[in-house]
């Protein structure tokens, strides 16, 4: 991979370091000669590898079981693509079969008289797996399949000859710079999990000063006592910097992991474990009985993978009794919508009574605190074993909470809220290997500018931090005295300030670990002047309008004009807030709102080749002082242009204007546009054909078709300018161009397709509401974020909209409180001699009134040495979302094709992992742990989602939309895009209703996404997220329509409803309450269409019931079927 290219990917192609993904260390980034590029530890399993085959059918995957092939080292010297070392004499040979002929769909057979699946007319080929096999093999290159870097940074690569779409124009945002030219070519799918390391963020060595992550050890508050052993026996650090790198990986047994010594003695080597539990899981968390599988170290040493007998697909009954007919748990707990799902965790931002005990604990005092969390004694709930394949009430009542890390419980309940700081994996491995073959991707899922209703801020002129990796102090340091603390991210000793002695909360001098610093993990900051590069910017908002006919046509600026007006004294900042409007048709029209004049000046530059600003100092004016004048513009802009005829836009030349206007100050640039640029720079022209909408190949043009709008967005994100893009429009605008221009600049998207004032009512309501939340929600300025964790852990990839300024620190203009992110992590040295790790994310920023601040968050999760323990603390919803981030990068990298194949071969690999290396007694079906029960139904729900599907009709610009929410919506949000709520709703009652601020709310319980579920005799509710639809049944109760709808008979239903009559009923009031309840929950309007069984939106409502069959994809029931054949090869 040239320099060049690699610039170019990333908007220049001069050599010019524009990086925007997970910076890399500079020497790193370049491609080494040779086949290893500083490989340190043993390779990761990667999902998202080189392009599988084409699919062979309608199907999801291309068809067909696994055929044998000759064993390969995955370290051999394949074709010029490939870019590992050959393995030296005698290494052991890595394989997996690749997949063959279709398996049948056709019931098996089975003695009970159960219910069947229908008969297999029509039936969808199945997945095929040959995208399973994630071994490059030297004699069938194009059967290399996708697999994702889940937790080592890729390493730098050629270009694979096998890649069927090299990726186009500019990279998806979390991109490594090493691995920008093309995607990956790695080792296959049952080797660990991603590739060699390449360079990444390294938190062992000491950082510049900066807004960055605080450094954090574990809080030495523990109360004395006695308690079993700590969970990781204590050994010798083996850590040495100047060790060789490591080879390829052993060919021999794992390293005997020791069970944990009992608390008087030392560590015994020869216990005995305990006897396999009924269900098959055992009762220790140490190594397993020889009878279970080691996936990946038999793979190693060259030893055939046998399955048990008798798990072939025939040998299963179809659809067991149990499946369809099973009841419902009944000790399930009351419905409850994901965002108030904190409120039943042992979370808090409150203030923490923590008492310190008499002489203060030492680091020694942690590890009986630490022991008695072990899972050894007991298997947990989350490793109950379930059969998917005969547990058909799977989805619980209500949504599953996140799972509780398993730390001391003074220690959890000051924790970070799950919805600010949560991880992918709650207890963290020891070793890169042991997460190799979990399977299961390491990362963290971050919403640090959230609002929250509590928030201690601290005012104080000198901020702790460690002085060698500049950690803020937190909850989880350690006093060795009242005068030294160390930190628990680097474990160096630090001193205590004078002034941080005395404790403002108490009026109390000598007790440091009380002060709010070290109680409260989320805490903020207002900064001294040292923090300070420049004085604090005021608030600036510039707002760029489309008033081309078109734009007039859409009837969007009537109501942009009126909720400004409304609005304009809510605009956040303090006595020097700028505002300034910039209009655009094939030409720029600025408006001189200088003090002293009698109306608004309107001023025309027709060249936009070369675009000035005719009055730099008149154009960007102070709000209070020119707010008349700033009326008077609103209320006329809607007439100016209301006959205009002018149909070309020149939407570059506008941006190019508006960054000159606001590049002096910093600030908010809000575009509003109606239709494709066609005039001057940035012009575009339409890429999709409507006829490939539905096509079940590959989906083109996912990428930029240009750079302009990627290179403008860096120029903007390097002056501290955000620009947020409201694109309506009813044709074809490309997104994936236009949406470059917030990716890079930390910006937002928002997207209102087929929007019309009249046509699209509901529509006109969505906009109003967002723009009423984007105009007076919180927001910051000149802002930079950085995540630190525990040494030896590393950063390698982020997800969001952002731009990379430095390895670590995220560049974002503008911070809002409805923006997520993730980051991808590896483990890069063994964390043998720890407990507990922590990350803490660090946000510094400039508030509308102008005070520098800082937002700290940190989390601390447990460190375990076993599988089983690595199984139960996996939280399924945080990766899923993950997954999602990775999968959209890799769609436009690569193919869309790899990315679905990549995510069914998580599931794969991930339930493989747990059958043969945490289940001792072999069970035949589809075993899961309780914990990742649902994570093949979300993995089916990805691919039927509007990002990622095949073969159904959408629109280009409505998948990239889809594609960029995954990337930037916090998790509690996408969940719901990706795996929508159903409720029935014309039987709703008070039994079991929240009461909140004097309102009672329903709560009915969540109904799985199938049409069984559906009555005619009912109506029902489905949450998607971004909108909702309320399903009328055809012989819906006539109490129901006229009670709640207003109406005497379903045919009196209108087709175009989108509103609720406010009715004097206790039905009708109780159906808006839960509707509104739910809309409360979210910062953006969800939409609601009401639509009958003939109604045009309902293709649209039953493709949201994921577990069902469509001509394109397979059922909940079948997916399952792939999966436990694939398992069982």
């Amino acid at each position: 991979m040239s320099t060049a290219g690699f610039n170019s990917q990333n908007g220049t192609g001069t050599g010019q370091t524009y990086t925007n993904g997970p910076s890399q260390n500079p020497v790193a980034v370049q491609q080494l000669p040779g086949g290893n590029y500083g490989m340190t530890q043993q390779p990761t399993y990667n999902p998202m590898q080189a392009k599988a085959p084409a699919p062979l059918g309608p199907g999801l995957y291309p068809s067909g079981p696994y055929q044998p092939t000759l064993p390969v080292s995955s370290y051999q010297h394949a074709p010029p693509v490939s870019s590992y070392q050959p393995a030296p004499p005698g290494q052991p040979l890595m394989t997996r079969p690749l997949l063959g002929g279709p398996p049948s769909h056709t019931p098996p057979q089975s003695a009970s008289p159960g219910p069947r699946l229908p008969p297999p007319q029509a039936t969808p080929p199945p997945p095929a797996v040959s995208s399973s096999n994630y071994y490059p093999n030297p004699q069938q290159p194009q059967h290399m399949p996708p697999a994702w870097q889940y937790n080592n940074a890729p390493p730098p690569m050629g270009s694979p000859s096998s890649m069927g779409t090299p990726p186009r124009g500019a990279m998806a945002n979390h991109m490594n710079p090493a691995a920008s030219s093309t995607a990956p070519l790695l080792p296959p799918s049952s080797a660990p999990y991603s590739s060699a390391p390449a360079a990444h963020v390294s938190h062992s060595s000491a950082q510049p000063p900066g807004p960055g992550s605080p450094p954090t050890s574990l809080h030495g508050y523990i109360q004395p006592g006695t308690a079993p052993p700590p969970m990781n026996p204590m050994v010798p650090n083996t850590y040495q910097p100047s060790r060789a790198s490591y080879g390829p990986p052993p060919t021999g047994p794992p390293p005997t992991m020791k069970p944990t010594a009992p608390p008087t003695g030392p560590p015994m080597a020869n216990v005995k474990p305990p006897p396999p539990r009924a269900d098959g899981t055992m009762a220790g968390n140490g190594p397993q009985a020889s009878n279970s599988h080691n996936h990946v170290d038999n793979k190693m040493a060259g030893m055939p993978q046998h399955g048990p007998p008798g798990r072939h697909l025939g040998h299963y009954p179809s659809l067991p009794p149990g499946y369809q007919n099973s009841p419902a748990p009944h000790n399930a707990p009351p419905p409850m919508h994901p965002a108030l799902l904190t409120a039943t965790q042992p979370y808090t931002q409150a203030h923490q009574p923590y008492q310190q005990p008499p002489g203060g604990p030492g680091p020694a005092q942690l590890s009986p605190s630490m022991a008695a969390m072990s899972l050894q004694s007991n298997t947990p709930e989350s490793l109950r074993v379930v059969n998917l394949l005969q547990e058909r009430n799977l989805l619980p009542p209500s949504p599953t909470p996140p799972p509780t890390p398993c730390l001391p419980q003074d220690l959890q309940k000051i924790n970070c809220n799950p919805e600010v700081f949560r991880s992918t994996l709650t207890s963290i491995p020891q070793t890169q290997s042991l997460l190799n073959k979990a399977k299961m991707p390491l990362g963290l899922m971050l919403h640090p500018f959230k609002d929250l209703s509590q928030l201690p801020v601290v005012t104080s002129s000198t901020i702790v931090r460690c002085r060698s990796c500049r950690t803020y102090i937190n909850p989880f340091v350690s006093f060795l005295d009242q005068r030294r603390w160390k930190c628990n991210l680097c474990h160096r000793v630090n001193d205590v300030p004078e002034e941080f002695m005395y404790n403002p909360v108490s009026r109390s001098y000598g007790e440091p670990h009380k002060r709010p610093e070290v109680q409260n993990a989320t805490i903020e900051f207002i900064a001294p002047s040292e923090y300070m590069l420049r004085p604090p910017q005021p608030a600036a908002y510039l707002f760029v309008l489309d008033v081309s006919h078109n734009a007039v046509e859409t009837g969007y600026l009537n109501v942009f004009c009126q909720s400004m007006l409304e609005n304009i004294n809510a605009l956040p900042g303090d006595s020097r807030t700028k505002v300034g409007f910039i209009t655009f048709d094939s030409t720029i029209h600025f408006y001189n709102l200088q003090e002293g004049l009698s109306q608004p000046q309107m001023l025309i530059v027709s060249d936009i080749e070369d675009i000035f600003l005719p009055t730099p100092d008149s154009l960007l004016v102070n709000l209070n002082e020119c707010k008349e004048l700033v009326q008077d513009l609103l209320k006329s802009l809607p007439t100016l242009f209301q006959k205009t005829m002018e149909t070309q836009s020149a939407l570059g030349s506008a941006l190019q204007a508006a960054f000159k206007l606001l590049s002096p100050t910093g600030g908010r640039m809000t575009i509003f546009q109606t239709q494709l640029p066609n005039l001057g720079v940035g012009a575009l022209q339409s890429r999709e054909d409507p006829n490939q909408r539905a096509s079940a190949k590959d989906i083109q043009h996912l990428s930029p078709a240009t750079d302009f709008y990627k290179k403008l967005a860096l120029d903007c994100s390097g002056q501290q300018v955000s620009v947020d893009l409201f694109l309506l429009s009813s044709q074809y605008c490309d997104l994936a161009s236009l949406g470059c221009i917030s990716r890079y600049s930390a910006g937002t998207v928002y997207y209102y397709p087929s929007y019309h004032h009249q046509r699209n009512p509901a529509q006109v309501e969505c906009f109003q509401k967002d723009l009423k939340r984007y105009l007076t929600r919180k927001i910051g300025f000149e802002a930079v974020m950085r995540i630190r964790c525990t040494k030896g852990l590393s950063i390698h990839t982020f997800h969001g909209n952002f731009f990379v300024r430095s390895t670590d620190l995220l560049s974002l203009p503008n911070v809002n409180p409805d923006a997520g992110f993730a980051v991808q992590m590896s483990i890069e040295e063994n964390l043998d001699d720890l407990q507990v790790v922590s990350f803490q994310a660090a946000l510094l920023y400039t508030s509308s009134k102008g005070e520098r601040r800082i937002r700290v968050h940190t989390l601390c999760l447990p460190v375990v040495n076993s599988l089983s323990d690595i199984f139960a603390g996996a939280d399924v919803q945080a990766i899923s979302g993950l997954l999602a981030c990775m999968a959209v990068d890799r769609s436009a990298t690569a193919s869309l094709s790899d990315a679905r194949d990549a995510m069914t071969n998580a599931a794969i690999d991930s339930l493989t992992s747990y059958r043969q290396s945490v289940l001792t007694i072999q069970q035949p079906g589809l075993l899961a742990p309780a914990c990742l029960r649902l994570f093949p139904l979300f993995i089916l729900a990805l691919l039927k989602q509007k990002a990622f599907r095949t073969g159904t009709s959408t629109r280009l610009d409505d998948r990239v939309f889809a594609m960029l929410q995954l990337k930037y919506q916090p998790l509690v949000y996408s969940l719901l895009m990706i795996h929508p709520a159903l409720y029935r709703v014309d039987d709703l009652t008070d039994e079991g209703a929240l009461n909140i601020n004097e309102r009672t709310i329903p709560q009915p319980r969540v109904l799985q996404l199938s049409v069984e579920k559906l009555s005619r005799e009912a109506a029902f509710l489905m949450d998607a997220g971004t909108v909702m639809y309320l399903w009328i049944g055809r012989n819906c109760h006539p109490n129901f329509l006229s009670q709640v709808l207003g109406v005497t008979s379903y045919a009196a239903v209108p087709d175009n409803l989108y509103l609720l009559p406010e009715l004097d009923t206790a039905e009708s009031q109780r159906t808006r309450a839960f509707i509104g309840w739910l809309r409360d929950q979210r910062p953006f309007f969800p939409p609601m269409h009401v639509i009958r069984e003939e109604s045009q939106l309902k293709p649209t409502f039953m493709q949201n019931m994921i577990e069902d069959r469509t001509e394109s994809a397979l059922s909940y029931y079948e997916f399952l079927l792939h999966l436990q054949q694939q398992i069982s090869k």
